[in-house]
């Protein structure tokens, strides 16, 4: 049996450290690099965590531009094509009344990668500078853009569903854009960024701070 944790300090200062896999606890010392008890790797922090962090966020932070400003889908009709950026379809959607619609797909495609790039670089950020922050917070924020960024993947489900659905060969068809590339690019960097980060970076920067 495993003796709890004492409250205040961290499972590190304790010479402990938690399995991933079966979030049992072992002795840092006796087990440094596998679980006693499931044989999972386990290790104190998971390293080069915010380098990593920091690499996917530039690449999305990169691709987040040519996501919003280039056509994400082509529409072929008699041998014309019509181009359609994420907010010209916006735009469309507006000005035909779906405006609820138009609100979901401003929220899912613009605003939720903004928010998941900004939320997870103050994260690092606090982490990699040891900023004095709320460490509940930052994990509240952090398990929010985790859990949203596992179902932003169903924007490029929508996107091939609806090409496939308009696609009717030569009077009418749908190709995806450059934009729609940059888009898979910023869910998926965003995605293993989230992914990356080591919380436990949380509480180190919290007590380093105090």
């Amino acid at each position: 049996m495993n003796k709890p944790l004492k409250s205040g300090l961290s499972a590190m200062q304790q010479n402990t450290q938690l399995c991933k896999v079966c979030e049992r606890a072992s002795t840092i010392s006796l087990h440094p690099t596998h679980c006693p008890h499931c044989g999972s790797p386990v290790s104190v922090r998971t390293k080069h965590s915010i380098q990593k962090t920091w690499a996917l966020l530039c690449i999305a932070f990169i691709f987040i531009f040519p996501a919003n400003i280039y056509p994400i889908t082509f529409l072929i009709k008699n041998n014309e094509a019509y181009p359609d950026t994420i907010l010209s379809g916006i735009m469309t959607l507006l000005s035909t009344g779906m405006s609820g619609i138009a609100l979901i797909v401003f929220v899912a495609s613009m605003l939720v990668p903004v928010l998941k790039i900004i939320a997870l670089a103050v994260i690092s950020l606090a982490a990699h500078f040891k900023w004095k922050m709320n460490p509940k917070r930052q994990l509240i924020a952090y398990t929010l853009v985790d859990w949203i960024g596992r179902w932003s993947i169903l924007d490029l489900f929508v996107i091939s569903i609806m090409m496939a659905v308009f696609d009717k060969g030569n009077l009418l068809s749908v190709y995806p854009g450059i934009a729609a590339t940059s888009f898979t690019v910023v869910v998926i960097t965003t995605l293993f960024a989230a992914q990356s980060f080591d919380t436990r970076l949380i509480w180190d920067a919290n007590l380093d701070a105090n």
